[in-house]
């Protein structure tokens, strides 16, 4: 089942088109990447799929109903903008507790609920007030209020961008937390963290979806391996370069772009049959990285 849905959406501002039949959807207890370079469109769709900003064409639907502009907030979404504000004279629990009261919870309900968020962020033991926390503190915290009612659907947007390495494997194990039991879109422009959660991806360029599908899926298209092969006696750089003129000479080694099973396949034989020696023979997957760049610079 497909908790969100966005159907050709457009959006101008003026005469400027920031998204252009945007077409894509989230099913349930799935992680979806959303990456784009600044000024892509990330934060204009995200802001319509909240509600919070009017489309001109198109339909969003979350959990089956319909989107729109200055209707009141779905309560199946919750949000964790880049930067979240909080009260700095509060500790995380009088935080959490306020967002409780403000969802309608009864006291009960806002104690354990908040006890149960505190334990999965980490600070179940963390009294001091919020204006002393770090960013990853608050950002962990963030996640909390971001899912403190149990929503269908919970937008990330750029949740780790500030973060050390530290803070930001922290984040990332609490989404993917998140995620056994939400849909989840994960703006952000660090690769290396999509791979790393996420089931699904989105590369929004220029206000369209430029490729989408699994991270299997992405990696597989145009089947753009790379192999490398580092030589014994560089004599033999010159006859592999002879026989395949596409590659690329590097030291003692060869780098075959865009390779096919069949084209690596070929390469080998080549070696065997003409007795050279080698140190090394490797195929490597495009990384998300790699496929990006070729997707920007299209």
């Amino acid at each position: 089942m497909d908790i969100l849905n966005v159907s050709h959406v457009a959006k101008k501002f003026g005469a400027k088109e920031v998204l252009s039949d945007v077409n894509f959807a989230v099913p349930e207890k799935c992680i979806f990447g959303l990456v784009g370079r600044n000024g892509a469109g990330k934060t204009t769709l995200m802001k319509s799929i909240l509600g919070l900003l009017p489309f001109d064409k198109g339909k969003i639907t979350v959990c089956g109903r319909e989107v729109s502009y200055k209707k009141k907030t779905l309560g199946d979404i919750g949000y964790l903008p880049d930067v979240p504000e909080f009260y700095g004279y509060m500790t995380a629990y009088e935080y959490l507790s306020l967002c409780g009261k403000v969802a309608g919870m009864s006291h009960k309900e806002i104690d354990i609920r908040s006890e149960e968020l505190l334990e999965l962020v980490g600070l179940k033991n963390e009294k001091s007030h919020i204006k002393g926390f770090s960013r990853g503190m608050k950002q962990r915290l963030g996640v909390a209020q971001a899912i403190y009612c149990k929503p269908k659907l919970v937008i990330f947007d750029e949740p780790t961008s500030a973060l050390d390495p530290v803070g930001r494997k922290e984040v990332l194990d609490i989404i993917s937390e998140v995620g056994k039991k939400s849909a989840v879109i994960f703006s952000t422009h660090i690769l290396k963290d999509v791979e790393r959660i996420c089931d699904r991806v989105a590369f929004l360029e220029q206000g369209n979806i430029a490729l989408a599908g699994t991270i299997e899926e992405i990696k597989k298209v145009g089947h753009r391996s790379q192999l490398e092969v580092t030589l014994e006696n560089n004599d033999d750089i010159s006859r592999i370069l002879a026989a395949f003129p596409e590659s690329i000479g590097k030291g003692n080694k060869i780098i075959f772009n865009n390779t096919t099973e069949t084209y690596a396949q070929t390469v080998l034989e080549f070696i065997v049959k003409n007795k050279i020696s080698i140190i090394k023979y490797e195929v490597s997957e495009p990384t998300l990285e790699s496929l990006f760049m070729e997707v920007v610079e299209k």
